[in-house]
């Protein structure tokens, strides 16, 4: 796991937020289910080939927003990003886009729904600081946290890629990138 604290520039985080109004304007936000049929407290969409969906079927990828709607391409400074620090051959098929309000989490999974593990993750921080946990690759045991920042990019490669994570809080007003409290947390991967 590679943590590239600050990587991303103040200005060049403006402008990838700018360009997620774009994608968010043609794809809202929706809360989607978990198995059990209740609503995360994150919202999300997707952009690219394949967004990211779950509901009481189970969490997949599927190629059509939820209202039936193409998902918008992946805004180019987020596949910069990815060139720049994934290490892969392969563009992204999916930016998964998290928004995380003040009381918003994520309980500790792993990203497993993707057809070739040795493709990282790359995760792209802004807004408000978000205490990332990460765990082992089998449930329980000690785990370890680590604010993450606006501007920081979390690369999950190799071994790393199956270990638990999640977010266990948001320090709202950490940041004043975005218009009101909150973290957007973009997650680049190659699904097929």
């Amino acid at each position: 796991m590679r943590l590239h604290a600050g990587w991303i520039s103040p200005e060049d985080q403006r402008a990838l937020v700018s360009g997620l109004r774009s994608v968010i304007a043609a794809a809202p936000l929706f809360a989607p289910l978990t198995g059990w049929g209740k609503p995360m407290s994150v919202r999300m969409t997707s952009a690219g080939r394949f967004g990211w969906y779950s509901d009481r079927k189970g969490y997949r990828y599927i190629d059509r927003h939820p209202s039936g709607s193409a998902w918008p391409p992946i805004p180019d400074r987020a596949l910069e990003v990815w060139r720049a620090l994934a290490g892969s051959a392969r563009d992204p098929e999916c930016c998964l886009i998290n928004w995380y309000g003040p009381e918003a989490r994520m309980g500790l999974h792993q990203d497993r729904d993707e057809a070739d593990f040795t493709e990282p993750v790359l995760s792209i921080s802004l807004g408000d600081d978000g205490l990332f946990r990460v765990g082992n690759i089998d449930r329980g045991g000690p785990s370890e946290s680590v604010w993450l920042r606006s501007g920081d990019v979390l690369v999950m490669e190799g071994a790393s890629r199956l270990l638990h994570h999640g977010i266990d809080r948001i320090a709202a007003g950490t940041s004043t990138l975005l218009e009101r409290p909150g973290r957007i947390n973009l997650t680049l991967r190659v699904v097929t």
